[in-house]
């Protein structure tokens, strides 16, 4: 069998090694990367440091960007849905056609708590309330003389809600059961909550998340606080 020839192409120092015959082993003619022949005209190709530099810069890239979108979608997700205030029933903390933003995690991590803002459904999930959490779980609640009673000690109030002009079903003891809630407006005299029988308790399972932070209108964007008054 006859020598086989070889011919060194290439620019400049890298030269690659190509068999005369043979198509099936020409190899990539690929500038800036060392070369090495390893025998029948087959060359393998070696990254260059900058090259190697590249490839990580891009993959860092790449999942610092796939981090970025996760945590926008966590935020999107269960931080940030929003809830249009219809009507004055929770004024004067909000007002009708504010926004404001729904945290859906926090009642994972921890029980509501008394006075949190809670947005819950409807019993039929047809519709979604936002409402003060007034009783918790075990409580006893009634209305009488305009005044809120937990277990038959009169509740001690904000300046800015309200008192009770119109007891409801709270006008007798009204139990509060394994995660049930008792809700009101803020504005008690226009708001439809616990204390009328198509809302009644309300159990956790209802509820979506908790009311935390007003986004609209722009003047009185902020965290949604109680003014004591």
């Amino acid at each position: 069998m006859g020598t086989m020839k070889r011919q060194a192409f290439g620019f400049g120092d890298d030269k690659s090694v190509i068999p005369e015959f043979g198509l099936p082993f020409l190899p990539l003619i690929m500038t800036g990367r060392r070369s090495q022949e390893v025998g029948m005209g087959i060359v393998f190709y070696q990254e260059t440091d900058g090259e190697r530099r590249t490839v990580r810069y891009v993959a860092k890239w790449i999942v610092d960007l796939a981090v970025v979108f996760v945590l926008a979608l966590f935020l999107v997700q269960y931080l940030g849905m929003q809830y249009q205030v219809s009507g004055h029933s929770m004024e004067p903390v909000l007002e009708d056609g504010d926004v404001v933003l729904i945290n859906r995690i926090a009642y994972r991590l921890s029980a509501p708590k008394r006075l949190d803002l809670a947005v819950f459904r409807s019993r039929d999930g047809s519709r979604l309330y936002l409402k003060r959490i007034i009783g918790l779980p075990g409580e006893t609640v009634q209305i009488q003389d305009g005044k809120i009673y937990i277990n038959g000690e009169a509740m001690s109030l904000p300046g800015q809600l309200s008192e009770v002009s119109l007891a409801g079903i709270a006008d007798e003891p009204v139990e509060l059961g394994e995660g049930e809630y008792f809700l009101l407006g803020d504005n008690r005299s226009s708001s439809e909550d616990s204390r009328f029988e198509n809302i009644g308790n309300v159990s956790l399972s209802q509820i979506v998340g908790k009311a935390w932070f007003r986004v609209s209108p722009m003047d009185r964007l902020g965290f949604l606080r109680i003014k004591e008054e």
